[in-house]
């Protein structure tokens, strides 16, 4: 099993690794309960699975709607209730066990309820093994923008089975290859070569783009410096999640389209050049992630008002100068239409 460090836990990765969860949590988690958190989806395809491997704990669940929309305070409270009414103490653990939206409520339910509770992730989609599950970031949206509403709570384990990966749609693997080719673009320039010419990834492909975000993590645990590169194509990706309901778009589309939009940006800056445009481009349609005509970021300024990089000197701006090169720059609303 390979493990990667990270300064409060450690990140486990193993095809089969779900087999071998009992055995991991010993080192983080003494007791005997367990509240799952998930959602209807994963339940239907794993909870049998994730059950069987926890033959010596008494195993609680909260079920929740697949999708963005369950990230939302009225589910936060609808599962907090769920967990109290099941008995859930201070001294028990959360599993987060589904995508990025299950880790990210169930993260902030660990992060809030008595006033913090341990948890671990086991993150059953590309995009949540890639990234969301790795950096402690946990939160909900409002109607006003995703992710206004969050924190910093490190968990206490990841643990992530590639064989998850089998079970995909199509449609949620491009989800996380979005995820992917973002870390090469603004970190390891070979990643995002490789995926170029790969529409599937391996174990490794995974660790490298995990190392990518550690990197940064590491850097600058709280998003103040270096850590604002892993937004890039995120200001407008979450402008048109929010403006379309959270419906319309996937996570890895909406931040797809985000990353053309910061690079028509760069062009005009004279940061990006058309050359990487255009090979981004035609990897992101290649790839099912935009589909041409390409969305218009100007039909998505307002929404940027409640963006969380905004700052009274202006918006920070992740932009990509050539793969494995990024910077942040304060930009200002003329800068972005």
């Amino acid at each position: 099993m390979t493990k990667i460090d990270m300064p409060s836990y450690n990140i486990f990765i193993k095809e089969g690794a779900i087999r071998q969860l009992s055995q991991q949590l010993t080192d983080v988690y003494h007791g005997r309960h367990v509240f799952i958190i998930t959602d209807r989806h994963v339940s239907n395809l794993y909870l049998q699975t994730i059950e069987s491997a926890l033959p010596d704990h008494v195993v609680q669940v909260v079920e929740i709607e697949p999708g963005e929309v369950s990230k939302s305070l009225d589910v936060y409270q609808q599962v907090i209730s769920k967990l109290l009414s099941q008995g859930i103490k201070r001294d028990h653990l959360i599993i987060a066990f589904g995508g990025g939206v299950v880790g990210d409520l169930a993260g902030y339910v660990a992060a809030t309820l008595y006033r913090g509770m341990a948890y671990v992730h086991i993150p059953t989609t590309l995009l949540a093994q890639v990234d969301s599950s790795i950096g402690g970031k946990v939160g909900i949206d409002l109607p006003e923008g995703k992710n206004l509403i969050g924190a910093f709570h490190q968990p206490g384990m990841v643990l992530i089975d590639p064989a998850f990966l089998k079970t995909l749609e199509p449609r949620e693997y491009a989800n996380g290859l979005a995820e992917m080719i973002k870390a090469g673009l603004i970190g390891d320039a070979r990643l995002y070569q490789d995926l170029l010419i790969k529409s599937t990834v391996d174990q490794e492909d995974i660790i490298r783009a995990i190392h990518v975000k550690r990197k940064l993590v590491l850097a600058d645990p709280y998003d103040h410096h270096e850590r604002l590169l892993l937004n890039f194509g995120h200001t407008f990706g979450h402008a048109i999640e929010q403006q379309h309901g959270y419906r319309t778009y996937k996570h890895g589309e909406a931040i797809s389209h985000g990353m053309l939009m910061a690079l028509e940006i760069g062009i005009r800056l004279g940061v990006s050049s058309q050359a990487l445009y255009d090979e981004v481009k035609t990897l992101l349609v290649d790839r099912q992630l935009v589909q041409e005509p390409l969305l218009d970021r100007r039909n998505y300024l307002d929404a940027l008002v409640h963006d969380k990089k905004q700052m009274t000197t202006g918006l920070r701006f992740v932009l990509v100068e050539q793969p494995g090169k990024a910077l942040v720059k304060v930009l200002q609303k003329e800068d972005l239409s």
